[in-house]
C-alpha cells in the first residue's frame, strides 16, 4: 500500500527538497511537489516524484488541495502534508502511519501530527492555553495541529472537505481541524513521533515576552484571517479571545520594535481593513483594487 506525501514549495532550498525526495524515493511512497514559485524548477522533474508547477502563487491551501487530490485520485488512502523546510523522515512517517491506522479502527480520526521540537526554544512545543488531553502513553487528543507533518486519509478529506483556499495561507491548517471537529471527527498529536520545526524567521524578546518574527506580508494574512475566523461558531472561544486581544500588542511590537517597521504597519493595517469587510484571497495592493 502506497502512502502519499505532499510538499508545498515557494522559492525553496533546492538541496533540502532534494533530501526529502531522496529519503522518500522507495516505491512505498508517492511524493508530490506542488510549487508556488514564479519559475518552475526543472531539477524537481524526477521519476521519484510528481512535480506540479502553479503558474501563479495560489496559496498554501490550494496547493495542498492540488497535491492531496492528485494522490487520492490515484487511489492513495493516506497522505502527509509537509512544508518545504520540514525535517521529516521515513521513520517519523511510519510511526505516525501505524498510529493512524490503529486509531481509525475505533475512532473517527481526521488527522494526526507529530510532536514539534522547536528549533528556537530547543524544546517540545506545548500549547499555551490548550495542551491537549493525553489518551495514552503515545498520543494526546488536541483541537488543532499544524500542517507540517499532518497525516490524513482520503476518507477524512472527503468528509471534512478541502482546505479553505480563500484564507490563502495563515490559519488554513487550524481551520480545517476545527471544521473536522465540528463534524465530530478527532485530531490527535503523537507523543512518540517528534519532528524538528521552526515557525517564523526568528524570535525576538520584547518586554520580556518572546514574539515570532516572520516576513512583513505574512502579517497581512495573520491579522485579516484572525478577524475572519473569529466570527465563526466552530472556532474555539479561547483562540478567538487570545488572538483578537493580542492584535494591539502585536501591532505595537511589529510597528515599533521589529525591522521593516513601516512596511509591517502597512500590511497590518491592510489586514485589519480587509478582515473587517471579509475580503479574502491573495493580498491586493491599493493600486490593484
Amino acid at each position: 500500500m502506497k502512502t502519499g506525501i505532499v510538499v508545498v514549495l515557494y522559492n525553496p532550498d533546492v538541496r533540502h527538497v532534494d533530501e526529502i525526495v531522496r529519503a522518500f524515493s522507495d516505491p512505498e511512497w508517492d511524493l508530490v511537489l506542488v510549487d508556488n514559485s514564479d519559475k518552475a524548477n526543472d531539477c524537481f522533474s524526477s521519476s521519484n516524484c510528481t512535480y506540479i508547477h502553479c503558474k501563479a502563487n495560489v496559496g498554501i491551501a490550494k496547493a495542498q488541495n492540488i497535491g492531496l487530490k492528485t494522490l487520492f485520485d490515484k487511489g492513495v488512502e493516506y497522505a502527509f502534508l509537509l512544508d518545504q523546510d520540514s525535517l521529516f523522515t521515513p521513520s517519523i512517517a511510519l510511526e505516525l502511519l501505524q498510529q493512524f491506522m490503529a486509531l481509525e479502527k475505533n475512532t473517527p480520526i481526521a488527522a494526526l501530527g507529530p510532536s514539534i521540537y522547536c528549533q528556537f526554544s530547543k524544546g517540545i512545543e506545548q500549547g499555551v492555553l490548550q495542551k491537549g488531553k493525553k489518551v495514552s502513553d503515545n498520543l494526546k487528543e488536541v483541537k488543532q495541529i499544524i500542517a507540517s507533518g499532518m497525516l490524513t486519509s482520503r476518507y477524512a478529506f472527503e468528509r471534512v472537505g478541502e482546505k479553505e483556499e480563500a484564507l490563502f495561507i495563515d490559519g488554513v491548517d487550524h481551520e480545517w481541524c476545527w471544521r473536522a471537529r465540528a463534524k465530530r471527527m478527532v485530531i490527535y498529536q503523537s507523543l512518540s513521533a517528534c519532528m524538528p520545526h521552526r515557525q517564523g524567521d526568528d524570535r525576538i524578546k520584547v518586554w520580556g515576552i518572546t514574539f515570532k518574527q516572520g516576513s512583513p506580508i505574512r502579517l497581512y494574512y495573520q491579522f485579516r484571517n484572525v478577524l475572519i475566523l473569529a466570527r465563526r461558531r466552530y472556532v474555539p472561544l479561547y483562540w478567538k479571545l487570545r488572538h483578537v486581544c493580542a492584535i494591539p500588542v502585536r501591532y505595537i511590537v511589529n510597528r515599533f520594535y521589529f525591522t521593516q517597521a513601516k512596511e509591517r504597519g502597512l500590511y497590518m493595517r491592510a489586514g485589519l481593513r480587509d478582515g473587517v469587510i471579509l475580503r479574502s484571497g491573495p493580498f491586493q495592493s491599493d493600486k490593484s483594487r
